[in-house]
Protein backbone atom coordinates (compact mmCIF):
# COMPACT_ATOMS: atom_id res chain seq x y z
CA UNK A 1 0.00 0.00 0.00
CA UNK A 2 1.54 3.33 -1.00
CA UNK A 3 1.12 6.38 1.10
CA UNK A 4 -1.56 8.49 -0.47
CA UNK A 5 -3.83 4.79 -0.42
CA UNK A 6 -2.72 4.51 3.22
CA UNK A 7 -4.01 7.90 4.30
CA UNK A 8 -7.51 7.45 1.80
CA UNK A 9 -8.25 4.30 4.06
CA UNK A 10 -7.55 6.34 7.23
CA UNK A 11 -9.46 9.23 6.24
CA UNK A 12 -12.94 7.40 5.45
CA UNK A 13 -12.20 5.73 8.82
CA UNK A 14 -12.02 8.44 11.25
CA UNK A 15 -10.14 11.27 9.43
CA UNK A 16 -7.34 12.37 11.77
CA UNK A 17 -9.09 12.16 15.31
CA UNK A 18 -7.05 10.32 17.74
CA UNK A 19 -8.62 12.14 21.19
CA UNK A 20 -10.43 9.02 21.97
CA UNK A 21 -7.05 7.47 22.70
CA UNK A 22 -6.00 6.74 26.38
CA UNK A 23 -2.64 8.44 26.56
CA UNK A 24 -1.36 10.69 28.93
CA UNK A 25 1.92 13.31 27.73
CA UNK A 26 4.19 14.85 29.62
CA UNK A 27 6.38 17.59 28.46
CA UNK A 28 4.47 19.05 25.10
CA UNK A 29 5.54 22.35 24.65
CA UNK A 30 2.26 23.59 22.72
CA UNK A 31 -0.69 23.39 21.09
CA UNK A 32 -0.22 23.41 17.12
CA UNK A 33 -3.36 25.31 16.37
CA UNK A 34 -3.33 27.59 19.38
CA UNK A 35 0.04 28.80 17.67
CA UNK A 36 -1.94 29.15 14.71
CA UNK A 37 -4.95 31.39 15.98
CA UNK A 38 -2.22 33.61 18.16
CA UNK A 39 -0.78 35.05 15.01
CA UNK A 40 -4.53 35.30 13.27
CA UNK A 41 -6.77 38.47 13.68
CA UNK A 42 -10.51 37.92 12.96
CA UNK A 43 -10.26 39.17 9.18
CA UNK A 44 -7.77 36.98 8.01
CA UNK A 45 -8.08 34.11 5.73
CA UNK A 46 -6.63 31.37 6.73
CA UNK A 47 -5.43 27.99 4.53
CA UNK A 48 -4.57 24.83 6.43
CA UNK A 49 -2.25 22.44 4.03
CA UNK A 50 -2.82 18.43 4.94
CA UNK A 51 -6.18 19.15 6.65
CA UNK A 52 -6.91 15.11 7.30
CA UNK A 53 -10.58 15.32 8.38
CA UNK A 54 -10.91 18.80 9.44
CA UNK A 55 -11.54 18.84 12.97
CA UNK A 56 -8.97 21.04 13.71
CA UNK A 57 -9.77 23.73 11.09
CA UNK A 58 -13.57 23.65 12.55
CA UNK A 59 -12.26 23.72 16.43
CA UNK A 60 -10.73 27.24 15.41
CA UNK A 61 -12.98 28.57 12.85
CA UNK A 62 -14.64 31.28 15.26
CA UNK A 63 -11.10 32.61 15.10
CA UNK A 64 -11.26 33.85 11.95
CA UNK A 65 -13.15 35.16 8.82
CA UNK A 66 -12.51 32.16 6.49
CA UNK A 67 -10.54 29.37 6.53
CA UNK A 68 -9.74 26.42 3.68
CA UNK A 69 -8.29 23.55 4.46
CA UNK A 70 -6.75 21.14 1.60
CA UNK A 71 -5.38 17.19 1.63
CA UNK A 72 -4.23 15.52 -1.24
CA UNK A 73 -6.36 12.41 -0.11
CA UNK A 74 -9.95 12.20 -1.39
CA UNK A 75 -10.37 9.76 1.46
CA UNK A 76 -9.73 12.59 3.49
CA UNK A 77 -11.49 15.30 2.70
CA UNK A 78 -14.91 13.31 2.77
CA UNK A 79 -14.71 13.00 6.16
CA UNK A 80 -13.60 16.36 6.55
CA UNK A 81 -17.02 17.23 4.24
CA UNK A 82 -18.60 14.86 6.64
CA UNK A 83 -17.35 16.46 9.63
CA UNK A 84 -18.62 20.01 8.37
CA UNK A 85 -21.96 18.90 7.92
CA UNK A 86 -22.45 17.79 11.33
CA UNK A 87 -20.60 20.79 12.59
CA UNK A 88 -22.93 24.58 12.89
CA UNK A 89 -19.37 26.07 10.94
CA UNK A 90 -20.27 28.60 8.16
CA UNK A 91 -16.85 29.88 7.11
CA UNK A 92 -14.86 26.92 6.38
CA UNK A 93 -14.48 25.22 3.14
CA UNK A 94 -12.41 21.53 2.12
CA UNK A 95 -10.96 20.84 -1.12
CA UNK A 96 -9.36 17.81 -2.22
CA UNK A 97 -5.48 19.65 -3.73
CA UNK A 98 -2.06 19.06 -4.00
CA UNK A 99 0.39 20.92 -2.03
CA UNK A 100 2.59 21.35 -4.81
CA UNK A 101 0.04 23.16 -6.82
CA UNK A 102 -1.85 25.40 -4.89
CA UNK A 103 -4.80 26.71 -7.11
CA UNK A 104 -5.68 29.80 -5.28
CA UNK A 105 -4.52 33.87 -6.38
CA UNK A 106 -1.01 35.04 -5.26
CA UNK A 107 -0.88 36.70 -2.19
CA UNK A 108 -4.28 35.37 -1.24
CA UNK A 109 -4.04 34.19 2.56
CA UNK A 110 -2.94 35.86 5.34
CA UNK A 111 -2.03 33.03 7.98
CA UNK A 112 -1.10 29.36 6.58
CA UNK A 113 -0.63 26.31 8.49
CA UNK A 114 0.50 22.72 7.84
CA UNK A 115 0.50 20.04 10.62
CA UNK A 116 2.37 17.39 9.80
CA UNK A 117 1.90 17.52 5.95
CA UNK A 118 4.14 18.02 3.09
CA UNK A 119 4.18 21.14 1.74
CA UNK A 120 6.48 23.12 -1.01
CA UNK A 121 8.04 26.29 0.18
CA UNK A 122 7.63 28.11 -3.11
CA UNK A 123 3.54 27.83 -3.34
CA UNK A 124 3.61 28.70 0.11
CA UNK A 125 5.27 31.67 -0.57
CA UNK A 126 3.63 32.54 -3.98
CA UNK A 127 -0.08 32.28 -2.17
CA UNK A 128 0.60 33.92 1.24
CA UNK A 129 0.37 37.46 1.66
CA UNK A 130 3.84 40.08 2.32
CA UNK A 131 3.80 39.74 6.31
CA UNK A 132 1.92 37.05 6.67
CA UNK A 133 2.73 34.06 8.73
CA UNK A 134 3.15 30.30 7.58
CA UNK A 135 3.11 27.87 10.76
CA UNK A 136 4.10 24.20 10.33
CA UNK A 137 4.69 21.11 12.42
CA UNK A 138 6.15 18.00 11.56
CA UNK A 139 7.59 15.24 13.16
CA UNK A 140 11.09 14.74 14.31
CA UNK A 141 13.24 11.53 13.02
CA UNK A 142 13.87 10.41 16.34
CA UNK A 143 10.07 10.51 17.43
CA UNK A 144 8.87 7.09 18.72
CA UNK A 145 12.42 5.74 18.71
CA UNK A 146 11.86 3.00 21.28
CA UNK A 147 9.22 1.62 18.89
CA UNK A 148 11.16 1.64 15.94
CA UNK A 149 13.61 0.18 17.24
CA UNK A 150 12.06 -2.21 18.66
CA UNK A 151 10.61 -3.40 15.07
CA UNK A 152 13.86 -2.19 13.40
CA UNK A 153 11.60 0.13 10.70
CA UNK A 154 9.97 3.12 10.92
CA UNK A 155 9.17 6.57 9.84
CA UNK A 156 12.46 8.44 9.39
CA UNK A 157 13.98 5.38 11.41
CA UNK A 158 18.14 5.61 10.25
CA UNK A 159 17.71 9.01 9.43
CA UNK A 160 19.95 11.91 11.54
CA UNK A 161 17.41 13.51 13.76
CA UNK A 162 16.82 17.43 12.62
CA UNK A 163 17.54 16.22 8.74
CA UNK A 164 13.49 17.50 7.89
CA UNK A 165 13.72 20.45 10.04
CA UNK A 166 16.87 21.76 8.40
CA UNK A 167 15.87 21.16 4.82
CA UNK A 168 12.45 23.11 5.46
CA UNK A 169 14.23 26.02 7.38
CA UNK A 170 16.29 26.43 4.23
CA UNK A 171 13.84 26.06 1.74
CA UNK A 172 11.62 28.34 3.47
CA UNK A 173 14.66 30.98 3.58
CA UNK A 174 15.20 30.49 -0.50
CA UNK A 175 11.76 31.07 -1.20
CA UNK A 176 11.73 34.33 0.88
CA UNK A 177 10.66 33.94 4.00
CA UNK A 178 12.69 36.67 5.89
CA UNK A 179 11.98 35.64 9.45
CA UNK A 180 12.19 31.66 10.16
CA UNK A 181 11.95 30.83 13.73
CA UNK A 182 12.61 26.69 15.22
CA UNK A 183 11.51 25.21 17.97
CA UNK A 184 11.08 21.43 19.19
CA UNK A 185 9.99 19.47 22.28
CA UNK A 186 10.58 15.62 23.16
CA UNK A 187 7.60 14.37 25.57
CA UNK A 188 7.14 11.16 27.07
CA UNK A 189 3.75 9.23 25.90
CA UNK A 190 2.34 6.37 28.45
CA UNK A 191 -0.39 4.51 26.05
CA UNK A 192 -2.99 2.97 29.00
CA UNK A 193 -3.64 0.09 26.74
CA UNK A 194 -2.52 -2.17 24.25
CA UNK A 195 -5.82 -1.23 21.73
CA UNK A 196 -4.82 2.48 22.55
CA UNK A 197 -0.90 1.51 21.17
CA UNK A 198 -2.57 -0.78 18.40
CA UNK A 199 -4.74 1.67 17.28
CA UNK A 200 -1.99 4.72 16.57
CA UNK A 201 -0.15 1.86 14.78
CA UNK A 202 -2.68 0.88 12.73
CA UNK A 203 -3.53 4.75 11.85
CA UNK A 204 -0.37 6.15 11.48
CA UNK A 205 3.03 5.60 9.15
CA UNK A 206 5.08 5.52 11.98
CA UNK A 207 5.54 1.39 11.38
CA UNK A 208 4.90 0.82 7.42
CA UNK A 209 2.59 -1.93 7.22
CA UNK A 210 2.12 -2.65 10.89
CA UNK A 211 0.59 -5.97 11.23
CA UNK A 212 1.60 -7.50 7.62
CA UNK A 213 4.46 -8.35 9.22
CA UNK A 214 4.59 -11.86 10.35
CA UNK A 215 6.44 -11.08 13.67
CA UNK A 216 5.00 -7.63 13.97
CA UNK A 217 2.39 -9.03 17.02
CA UNK A 218 4.76 -10.42 18.56
CA UNK A 219 7.38 -7.25 18.78
CA UNK A 220 4.78 -5.72 19.73
CA UNK A 221 3.97 -8.21 22.81
CA UNK A 222 7.31 -7.88 23.43
CA UNK A 223 7.70 -3.93 23.28
CA UNK A 224 4.46 -3.81 25.88
CA UNK A 225 6.66 -6.17 28.13
CA UNK A 226 9.61 -4.09 28.14
CA UNK A 227 8.17 -0.55 28.57
CA UNK A 228 4.89 -0.85 30.42
CA UNK A 229 5.23 1.28 33.67
CA UNK A 230 3.18 2.19 35.78
CA UNK A 231 1.92 5.56 33.73
CA UNK A 232 1.41 3.35 30.90
CA UNK A 233 3.50 1.89 27.66
CA UNK A 234 6.54 4.63 27.28
CA UNK A 235 7.57 5.53 24.26
CA UNK A 236 8.43 9.42 23.04
CA UNK A 237 6.79 12.16 21.05
CA UNK A 238 9.18 14.47 19.40
CA UNK A 239 7.89 17.45 17.01
CA UNK A 240 9.67 20.57 15.55
CA UNK A 241 7.99 23.59 15.25
CA UNK A 242 8.69 26.37 12.49
CA UNK A 243 7.31 29.99 12.23
CA UNK A 244 8.37 31.86 9.05
CA UNK A 245 6.92 35.65 8.18
CA UNK A 246 7.33 36.80 5.12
Amino acid sequence: MDELEFYDKVGKINGWDFSKLNVISEGLKWDFYEEVTKKCKSSDILLDVGTGGGENLLRIASSLLFLVGIDLSRGMIETAHSNYKKSKVLNVRFSQMSSDNLQFPSGFFDVISSCHAPFSSMEIARVIKNGGFFLTQQVCEADKLNLKEAFKRGQGFGEVDGTLKERYIMELKSAGFTEVQAFEYDANEYYQRAEDLIFLLKHTPIIPDFGQGEKDLDILGSFIENYRTEKGIRTNSKRFLIIANR
